[in-house]
């Protein structure tokens, strides 16, 4: 569906279900680069099993009009008013990577609006290198080659994705490059300058999930630590053999993390 959201017209994936305001709402967030295709298993078994779901696609990403944000708090409050704009009250938020920045901040900023939060392939803070914020500006292609080699575990560098024919590295290099001139760097900015993120977890009440990848190189398992000890709420689990592309890797095991998570404890 189509959605205006401040002005500009944003895409949402819903699985073609309209918004039932009896069912409990999800919205996914995609990471940098990105759009909502990458939550493809997530968001459908989602939408058929009673829930609306939103898997949007960020301003400037995918199929949405506008231009990619490169502020994490602007985000958040994009993200508002995204709910707003879909006629959703309370929201679980699930975000990877960049997005789960924005579900950190959008919790922080409007409790009232968030039931639960699920930050996946997480790191707080989420610096990125000189070098290849430089890359990312000057929309060189050694950008994307270099997280594409970096987002992936060995294993998935060497194929094995659950759908056979699918070339799991080839087909997010392919999404990256689906992206506009400055939306990486957009993204990448707002990752790198977002410094409010283990004080935006202290104030987050609501239930939190944090699922990592054992073979993650861009976020590892450390530089979660810090914001898992500050929510006052909070449930890890790590996916053995999974690096940052948690979903295209292990998507089964990010599906059940989801799946207990979003049910638990819900009334």
């Amino acid at each position: 569906m189509y959605l205006t959201v401040d002005g500009t017209r944003i895409y949402a994936y819903s699985a073609g279900h309209d918004i039932d305001p009896a069912r409990p709402a999800v919205v996914f967030i995609h990471g940098a680069a990105n759009d909502h295709s990458v939550w493809a298993l997530q968001s459908r078994y989602f939408a058929y099993h009673g829930w609306n779901m939103l898997a949007v696609d960020l301003p400037g990403h995918g199929r949405s009009g506008g231009t990619a944000l490169s502020d994490i708090g602007a985000l958040a409050d994009w993200t508002r008013a995204l709910l707003d704009a879909a006629g959703i009250a309370k929201a679980a938020l699930v975000g990877h990577s960049m997005g789960s920045l924005v579900a950190l901040e959008t919790a922080a900023r409007f409790p009232e609006r968030i039931s639960r939060i699920a930050l996946i392939g997480t790191a707080v803070p989420m610096p990125v290198s000189e070098p290849l914020l430089a890359a990312s500006k000057a929309d060189d292609h050694v950008a994307y080659d270099l997280i594409n080699a970096f987002a992936h575990s060995p294993g998935g560098h060497l194929g094995g994705n659950r759908v056979p024919g699918v070339w799991t590295t080839g087909n997010n290099m392919r999404l990256m490059e689906r992206s506009g001139p400055g939306v990486l760097f957009a993204d990448f900015s707002a990752c790198n300058s977002y410094l409010a993120g283990l004080d935006a977890a202290q104030q987050v009440r609501c239930p939190a999930l944090l699922v990592l990848g054992r073979r993650d190189q861009m976020t590892p398992l450390r530089a979660a630590k810090d914001v898992a000890a500050r929510l006052a709420n909070a449930t890890t689990v790590t996916v053995d053999g999974a690096g940052h592309a948690l979903m295209a890797e292990r998507p089964d095991a990010v599906l059940d993390a989801l799946i207990q998570f979003m049910h638990k404890d819900r009334k």
